[in-house]
């Protein structure tokens, strides 16, 4: 047996050694670069592995109208959690929680008993009431927490529904603004953390952790709610009245091409969306409905002629015999037998589909065509809405004669109602053609403070100034003396134009069918709204745009400036009265008069007498305001004073 050197067991202790030392210098190394360089990655996924999170959803932003009037807000809506591994008695939790949120025990206790760390009782503890929410603290029940929540409340109910959308149960934005600006809006969730081992058991020495969620920001509408309130009524009342399939209504700012209010019918109320057809909330009609326009189309037929200089209104004659024959077909004028001889001032007024024929071949199908693409048929317009519609128009290639002459009075081709508002405000005011948009400016939930604006987007220069008052005062005319007297608002200046579309089905139009239209705008010197409004099939009346629709946006127009502080004017085209309107009187100087002196008069009005004196001392409205015939006077009567005799 050999013996082993004591060189050879040096050699062998030192190696060892050295081992050792690189071992621990290895171990150490590692350990420092897991405690410091690792330390806080570690501690986050410890954190994560014993961390539980109590959701907080932020708060999405408030949805205000331009001047600040409240439309879509937040409310309290706490919601039931369970922790179902710190339940030490599941049968009599789920007892409890299943007498006070009003559901079965059975299913209670398959909440309670799920194997996973945070269960939400859905629907019956989602987002309940407060005092719902407090009935659950007070059982005191260990591994059930309350979370705060929030729902989406809308203080009109179905006032705007269709622009404001609606937000869903985890309050993310699903149809209108709500879903449009919904990443804005919207916020992020904060939490509420606390600690436990890995049976799910809250450890007691760990403080709970507090993360704030981050609430959306504010949004301010260029809806006007005196504007919007106004369409609301007029609309309830069409429905009312006429019984029709749908009606719509916009009213913008010409000179931004900021919408003023918008409405469709049928509505429905946006915290019960669940309850109506997704037909219903996903149709808004104004910006997504395609139809043939009709008359109201013949604006832009004479804006290009008179911005081509192929007609002057006021010398250029036409005879209208009732029909004109294009390529063999016949095609009507709306009154039987024609207009006669008139100025093509008249032709506009008198909506001749024969005189708007002569225009477009006039004009020719290159340069109607090039009108109608400049004023934004045929492509979206850019509202800041889902789901808008383009239209349908001809291709240029296909166009002939017939195809030229029914466009020129608006049939034929399909357009939305925003495509035509938006048109129109161009055509009315001065030639700009503008965006129009609803968002008008970004706010602070927490300050108040602007973050950002929104600015007109000018698109184009589509006509002159010149053309462009040309077509104010044609429009006048139509309102004062034409097809869309109804309108006429006295002291406003209204102009306007009418339509009365026929809808088609299966390639056929259909009998006693039609969608019939105004849109009208005022003052006509100076416009400042621009209001449009159609009605789907209105029943057991005359379907004809100047009979149901004008009426309709004459009153918008008027009570809208009214609300907006637009002074009225002293001249304007004196209305052409029907044999079916009713005279207008100016209301008389009734102030000193006692009641036998008035009576005496014989003014033809309606007086309601207050007041206890012998003789006027104020009335309402003032003296030498136009009204109706056989309208009522409020008048107080008084005493005067020592002073006054």
């Amino acid at each position: 047996m050999k013996t082993v050197s004591f060189v050879t067991v040096r050699k062998r202790l030192i190696f060892t050694l050295i081992a050792g030392v690189v071992l621990f210098l290895i171990m150490g190394a590692r350990l420092w670069y897991v405690q410091v360089v690792m330390g806080e990655e570690i501690s986050e996924k410890a954190e994560e592995s014993w961390g539980r999170n109590i959701p907080f959803e932020a708060e999405r932003g408030d949805i205000l109208d331009r001047n600040g009037e409240p439309l879509a807000i937040n409310v309290t809506a706490p919601t039931v959690l369970v922790v179902p591994r710190q339940i030490k008695d599941p049968v009599k939790v789920s007892e409890q929680l299943a007498e006070v949120l009003h559901m079965t025990s059975e299913k209670a206790y398959e909440y309670v008993t799920q194997n996973t760390s945070i269960v939400r009782i859905n629907p019956e503890g989602r987002k309940i009431s407060n005092e719902l929410a407090n009935e659950v603290r007070l059982l005191q029940l260990e591994g059930v927490y309350i979370a705060e929540d929030n729902m989406r409340h809308y203080p009109y109910g179905k006032y705007l529904s269709h622009v404001l959308g609606f937000a869903g149960i985890d309050n993310q934005g699903l149809t209108g603004i709500e879903l449009f600006y919904d990443e804005q809006l919207s916020g992020e969730k904060g939490y509420v953390s606390f600690y436990s081992d890995a049976k799910g058991q809250r450890m007691p020495n760990l403080a709970d952790r507090y993360t704030p969620p981050e609430n959306g920001d504010d949004l301010k509408l260029t809806i006007d709610t005196n504007v919007q309130t106004i369409i609301e009524r007029e609309l309830d009342e069409a429905e009312a009245t006429y019984n029709p399939d749908g009606a719509m209504a916009i009213a913008m700012d010409p000179k931004t091409g900021e919408i003023l209010a918008m409405s469709s019918r049928p509505d429905y109320d946006p915290e019960s969306f669940q309850e109506v057809p997704p037909d219903i909330y996903n149709q808004n009609k104004p910006i997504w409905s395609t139809y043939e326009p009709g008359s109201t189309f013949k604006i832009i037929t004479l804006a290009a002629a008179l911005e081509e200089g192929v007609v002057d209104l006021d010398e250029d004659n036409f005879h209208d015999p009732g029909y004109v024959k294009v390529s063999g077909k016949r095609l009507k004028c709306w009154k039987k037998g024609g207009h006669g001889e008139q100025t093509f001032l008249e032709v506009v007024q008198n909506s001749c589909n024969p005189g708007f024929v002569e225009l477009g071949e006039r004009l020719g199908k290159e340069k109607l065509f090039k009108y109608i693409d400049d004023f934004g048929f045929g492509n979206e317009t850019g509202i800041d809405l889902q789901g808008e519609g383009t239209g349908i128009l001809f291709d240029l290639d296909v166009v002939g004669p017939l195809e030229l002459a029914t466009t020129s009075f608006g049939q034929g081709v399909s357009v939305t109602p925003i495509q035509q508002v938006t048109a129109v405000s161009a055509a009315i005011n001065g030639g700009t053609l503008y965006e129009p948009y609803l968002a008008k400016e970004w706010l602070d939930g927490a300050t108040g403070d602007t973050i950002s604006k929104k600015e007109s987007v000018v698109k184009k220069q589509v006509i002159s100034e010149e053309t462009s008052a040309e077509i104010r005062r044609a429009l006048e005319y139509v309102v004062a003396k034409g097809t869309g007297r109804g309108a006429f608002v006295d002291g406003y200046r209204v102009g306007g134009k009418t339509g009365t579309a026929q809808k088609a089905k299966d390639g056929k139009y259909l009998e006693n069918n039609h969608i019939v239209s105004f849109i009208g705008f005022a003052p006509a010197d100076d416009p400042e709204i621009v209001v449009y409004v159609a009605i789907d099939n209105p029943k057991d009346t005359i379907q004809f745009g100047g009979v149901v629709a004008a009426p309709i946006v004459g009153n918008i127009i008027e009570d809208s400036l009214r609300a907006l502080d637009v002074p009225r004017r002293t001249e304007q085209v004196e209305k052409e009265e029907a044999w079916s309107d009713i005279p207008v009187i100016e209301v008389p100087d009734l102030l000193g008069l006692t009641k036998r002196e008035i009576f005496d008069a014989y003014y033809d009005i309606e007086l309601d007498i207050s007041g206890d004196g012998t003789e006027v001392v104020s009335q309402s409205p003032d003296p030498g305001t136009r009204i109706e015939t056989g309208s009522t006077i409020r008048i107080y009567l008084g005493d005067k004073t020592e002073e006054e005799q």
